[in-house]
């Protein structure tokens, strides 16, 4: 078994034939189709399953996939770290739910490190991506969320996942609409006040069989809901449809100012936890210990 081998079942899982992946490959179709034999053989399984309408994956083949990501992802993190790049680049990454205060912390450590060569790179996502990166080492760290109401379901899956969790601070709930809603000029609403605007929230379908908001209030039945994973698709939702959305307050700073989202507290709590996430018995970097700037 190679990690050639590993990067050739990835891309045919991702592609409709084994024409499509040879061609992505640059690789002949017939050696593609003798390489991924060979591994079969070593498995003892079959990873694709093969008809006249192309292939599919095997119950076996999607669990040999998932391992195969990961295998394929760390061994890419070695290659960019030490094969790739001169020692003397720095290398950093960061997962994080969609909060402007983590965008902000991670300018400020850029602006600290202050180093003449790095590549750093950032990934605002969903929760469980989150926890699934930086339990594979794919970032260092995780700025992760999580609502009063969901917070057993959170400390279970940081054992589960081998994280830590250090909380910075604990944050109160307010709704974010634009300066033109008909709620704007209030200095707090209910959820009742609000049945019959929008909800937009950000995406969270998964395989876990835990639903993990970042959000507030994220068991609550709400009659108009609206999911998105973009956050400028989030905002012209709520400016088109008189839509809002929940958060911490933090949004004003960098948001409000510049395109008129205005901030009302909330007057049903479900307060929010803030915090970092790392590895287990992982030692951060020097760059991951650069506390940013307040």
């Amino acid at each position: 078994m190679t990690i050639l081998q590993l990067k050739y079942v990835i891309t045919i899982a991702s592609s409709v034939s084994i024409r499509e992946a040879a061609s992505k490959l640059y690789v002949s179709q017939p050696a593609l189709s003798a390489s991924v034999h060979d591994l079969e053989e070593e498995l003892g399984f079959r990873i694709f399953g093969r008809n006249n309408k192309g292939i599919t994956l095997t119950a076996e083949g999607m669990e040999f996939l998932k391992y195969a990501k990961q295998a394929v992802s760390q061994f890419d993190i070695i290659e960019e770290s030490f094969i790739r790049e001169k020692r003397d680049k720095r290398h950093f990454s960061v997962s994080m739910q969609h909060y402007v205060f983590a965008v902000n912390a991670f300018i400020s450590t850029v602006q600290k490190a202050s180093l003449l060569k790095y590549t750093f790179a950032i990934q605002e996502t969903r929760t469980e991506d989150v926890l699934q990166s930086v339990r594979d080492l794919k970032s260092e760290v995780g700025i992760i969320a999580y609502p009063e109401s969901n917070m057993k379901v959170f400390m279970k899956l940081f054992k589960e996942y081998q994280l830590e969790f250090y909380p910075l601070m604990k944050r109160d709930n307010y709704i974010y609409v634009w300066n033109n809603h008909p709620l704007a000029n209030e200095k707090e609403v209910s959820l009742s006040d609000l049945a019959e605007y929008p909800l937009v929230a950000f995406e969270q379908n998964t395989e876990s069989a835990f639903y993990l908001p970042e959000e507030a209030h994220g068991e609550y039945n709400f009659d108009h809901l609206i999911t998105s994973n973009d956050r400028a698709t989030s905002t012209e939702i709520m400016a088109g449809l008189n839509g809002y959305s929940i958060g911490t307050g933090d949004l004003v700073e960098s948001l409000s100012l510049k395109e008129g989202v205005v901030c009302i507290r909330l007057k049903e709590q479900d307060q929010i936890t803030i915090g970092y996430i790392r590895r287990k018995n992982y030692k951060l970097s020097d760059i991951g210990n650069i506390t940013p700037k307040k």
